[in-house]
């Protein structure tokens, strides 16, 4: 009505359009394939081989960190990241299938390397002469710590516990978290690029010009380059990462940058078998510590949160609704189960939604399940035929991490986009976003700093495995963040009406109950008619 009259003085002012903010949206708009709508067959079989290329980084990197410390062989490495490899595609399928339902690649997880470094430094494995002995029985007793700590997931999970805390998240309170799931892990990104930076580095700047450079200055081929930016890279980065291999480029180099810049230092195609089938307990029985168990599952509680968010940040990229708590709840239990699978056939390390594949999703602006599903198959074809799957594992490390760059920035900025359903301009928003991102950020900094000085965390009691439980708990960023937003989201002036309105939760309303809205039911019901007998409340 009086919105003519602001821009009618002959076009002097602006118009009345120009000065109103952008609408909120339930969905993120501009994906071009969301949850249910697969792309085309080859497009959606390259898209799957790309997510199955993102997720090697960690399924790498992980064991590369740790077998040789537990005393193992390349041929244990190159064994382990098989099994690891296997289990997550297996856990990607049960996740996509029976979990959330939503395309997130279950992986490997850093959360459960403190504690797996604990159990390698434990005073009973230190008298061990053998290393491929002690290495079994390290192992050994990972699986055992991780069958325990799995039942923490598996409980709070199905039970509907994780339910009940889920209901009282507000776009506040999951802005924090989700976007320190991304952020926070900036240590894994430039500093692992600079470790061979000139691989690194073209890798990140190519990454950039293909993704978001070119497909507007080629019209022509629009969506091939944004949506397949990595396919195209990695092949150019690592045969340029060959050449300089080959060309003797390294030859009087450190042993370390020697490790991270050439191709053929990985020693996983000469140790990887032909073929073979991972199978539990494949190392031997596992061993119980109740010490080790109870560090364990302080991680596997971290870790549950740290998907929380991860699963927040794919439905917004798979452009879903808000996931209803009772479906969060289901996919936090499967992945419990997931963890017991790692624990049976002995990965050496848990569980977590993979952040890179989340943030993978963002930049190909494909969201649909069936890719994520192609790429598990990947993963389990790769895991049984080693040698094969061995060529893709040893591209070097810099290159996943400029890929991390990019892919960890979108995780953490879909944290931010929840932000349009707050009000920016109340105090109490303004304290409780920057007061948790800030100690997400600053409480985990002095617990690394102070480990990376003394050799062990600042709580350092008799008791080892308390030590771990809380330098566990305060040494992840998303979770200090996540904790403290909810904490302060949930007990500051809740009851307000004005508040309400503020902190977002009335946008979400609808989404709390899996009924409320009808399209819970087309993203997140269970497929061959389960949601009959496990019906989602």
């Amino acid at each position: 009505m009086a919105g003519g009259g602001g821009g009618g003085g002959g076009g002097a002012g602006p118009k009345h359009d120009d000065l109103t903010p952008h609408p909120v949206k339930d969905q993120l708009p501009g994906v071009s394939y969301c949850i249910t709508s697969p792309p085309p067959w080859p497009e959606a079989v390259l898209l799957g081989f790309q997510h199955y290329l993102v997720m090697l980084g960690t399924t790498v990197i992980i064991p590369t960190a740790l077998v040789p410390q537990m005393g193992g062989n390349n041929e244990d490495k190159a064994v382990v990241i098989q099994t690891l490899l296997f289990v997550a595609g297996i856990n990607t399928l049960l996740q996509s299938f029976f979990g959330t339902r939503l395309p997130a690649v279950v992986g490997g997880s850093y959360t459960f390397v403190l504690p797996t470094i604990s159990i390698i430094l434990a005073g009973r494995y230190a008298n061990e002469p053998n290393p491929h002995t002690k290495f079994l029985r390290i192992m050994r007793g990972t699986q055992g710590a991780l069958i325990v700590a799995s039942a923490l997931q598996i409980i709070v999970g199905f039970s509907g516990l994780w339910r009940n805390v889920a209901r009282y998240l507000s776009p506040l309170s999951a802005a924090p978290l989700v976007a320190l799931v991304g952020f926070g892990l900036y240590e894994l990104g430039f500093p692992s690029v600079a470790k061979c930076v000139e691989i690194g580095l073209p890798e990140l700047i190519l990454l950039v010009i293909f993704a978001m450079y070119l497909p507007h200055t080629v019209h022509v081929l629009k969506s091939i380059f944004d949506r397949f930016a990595v396919l195209f890279t990695i092949p150019i980065v690592w045969l340029y990462a060959y050449l300089l291999t080959v060309g003797g480029a390294y030859r009087n180099a450190p042993p370390k940058t020697q490790f991270h810049c050439r191709t053929d230092r990985s020693g996983l195609i000469g140790g990887a078998p032909w073929i073979r089938v991972p199978y539990p307990f494949q190392w031997g029985a596992p061993t119980f510590d109740a010490g080790e168990a109870f560090a364990m599952m302080a991680a596997s509680f971290v870790a549950l949160v740290e998907s929380t968010g991860a699963f927040i940040a794919v439905s917004r990229y798979a452009s879903a609704t808000p996931i209803p708590p009772s479906v969060l709840s289901r996919g936090i239990g499967w992945q419990g189960i997931g963890i017991l699978l790692d624990g049976l056939f002995g990965t050496g390390n848990g569980s977590s939604v993979s952040v890179e594949n989340a943030g993978l999703l963002a930049l190909t602006r494909v969201g649909s399940r069936r890719v994520v599903q192609i790429s598990a198959g990947f993963m389990i074809f790769f895991s049984i035929l080693g040698k094969f799957g061995a060529v893709f594992a040893s591209i070097p490390a810099p290159i996943f991490a400029a890929l991390y760059c990019i892919f960890f920035a979108y995780a953490g900025s879909a944290g931010f986009g929840f932000l349009q359903f707050c009000n920016l301009n109340s105090f109490r928003t303004k304290f409780i976003l920057g007061f948790s991102v800030f100690m997400g950020l600053s409480v985990p900094q002095y617990f690394n700093e102070y480990t990376s000085v003394a050799g062990y965390g600042p709580v350092h009691t008799h008791s080892r495995w308390f030590n771990d439980i809380v330098n566990v708990i305060f040494s992840s960023k998303a979770f200090v963040a996540g904790f403290v937003a909810y904490l302060l989201d949930n007990t500051i002036h809740r009851h307000e009406s004005s508040v309400r309105k503020d902190r977002g939760y009335h946008w979400w309303d609808k989404f709390r109950s899996y009924r409320t809205d009808t399209r819970s039911e087309e993203f997140y019901s269970l497929p061959f008619n389960l949601n009959k007998f496990f019906p989602s409340v």
